[in-house]
């Protein structure tokens, strides 16, 4: 190929375009992502794809949603995730022991893994204080 004037900014542009989406891409990788904590009136998401993206149970990683108004845990769900539906089930359970209780008392809770369901629930548990770190340290 002939390099002529016209190829020379051709060429010129795409190297442009490419830094400038190489930039982007660092940039928002470099950010964590706006959809780890959001807001809904007086309730405050958090949500643990993101930043609990290394925490796995059996099957992969097991995020959640943790739902907190007025510094209180109102509602915890597990999102999308790998585990056998039937091993989900058990784990799911041990949830329902944060709901109610204030951020600082269910970041000192004992809460053992369910028989049976151990990895996913053991994962479960990580996610929800990694949760509620991130919430005390982003609130």
């Amino acid at each position: 190929m002939k390099f002529n004037r016209f190829n020379q900014k051709k060429m010129k542009h795409r190297k442009t375009t490419l830094g400038a989406v190489a930039l982007s891409a660092f940039l928002m990788s470099a950010v964590q992502s706006d959809e780890t904590i959001t807001r809904d009136g007086k309730t405050t998401i958090v949500n643990t794809e993101a930043i609990g993206k290394d925490i796995e149970g059996y099957n992969g990683p097991t995020p959640v949603k943790i739902y907190i108004e007025g510094k209180k845990i109102s509602k915890i769900e597990a999102l999308r995730n790998h585990e056998g539906p039937k091993y989900m089930a058990r784990a799911k359970k041990l949830l329902e022991k944060f709901e109610g209780k204030s951020v600082a008392k269910a970041k000192k809770m004992k809460v053992d893994a369910v028989t049976g369901a151990t990895y996913t629930s053991d994962a479960l548990i990580e996610n929800v204080r990694k949760g509620l770190d991130y919430y005390e340290k982003n609130k």
